[in-house]
């Protein structure tokens, strides 16, 4: 992986952020994310939706905090965890407005293109959408130093996890402006 990022300059980041940290991303740009970060996927994003329907309390403050689409399969003896890889994130479009607007959180990781409504929740809510590299799955898991389940233990690999990442790299593809690094890409290729 380190090949990918030769001679690319990184962005430091260490969590917790601020909106300051992500205010100052620019689609493009790459990042080495240390710190925590939870884990969801679709059923843990339609158990915290149900929660917050009903008037309940959501069981992980995800204020200030950033979502990885992603479930982890389970770690083999002496590794933390099993291999790691975000899924696709345009199926998590729907939850745009829970997740910016209801839990606060400042950001999502994943891959692959978002719809228009990701776009405009970035900018609204001042989050962003990270890029993870697909394929790496067993790189990643590297990176990852503790992991533990926060909520949802029932859901197994889907429940929802507070991993410790170390270097996590990751791209800016939509920052908080509402700019997307896909679109920007296609239509620079395009005028050529």
């Amino acid at each position: 992986m380190e090949n990918i990022f030769q001679g690319i300059p990184r962005i430091q980041l260490k969590t917790p952020l601020t909106r300051d940290d992500v205010k100052s991303l620019t689609v493009g740009d790459v990042v080495e994310l240390t710190g925590t970060i939870y884990t969801a996927r679709d059923a843990a994003h339609k158990r915290l939706q149900d929660a917050l329907a009903a008037g309940k309390a959501p069981p992980v403050d995800m204020r200030g905090q950033l979502i990885f689409y992603a479930g982890p399969c389970p770690a083999k003896p002496g590794r933390v965890i099993g291999s790691i890889a975000a899924t696709t994130s345009m199926r998590m479009d729907v939850f745009t407005e829970m997740i910016f607007g209801q839990l606060g959180a400042l950001g999502t990781i994943g891959k692959g293109d978002r719809g228009a409504q990701a776009a405009e929740g970035c900018k609204k809510y001042g989050g962003i959408y990270l890029l993870s590299i697909g394929g790496a799955a067993a790189l990643i898991s590297k990176q990852v130093k503790k992991c533990t389940v926060a909520a949802y233990d029932d859901l197994g690999t889907e429940s929802i996890k507070r991993l410790e990442v170390e270097g996590l790299r990751l791209i800016v593809g939509i920052d908080t402006a509402g700019r997307v690094f896909q679109a920007e890409q296609i239509a620079k290729y395009r005028k050529n």
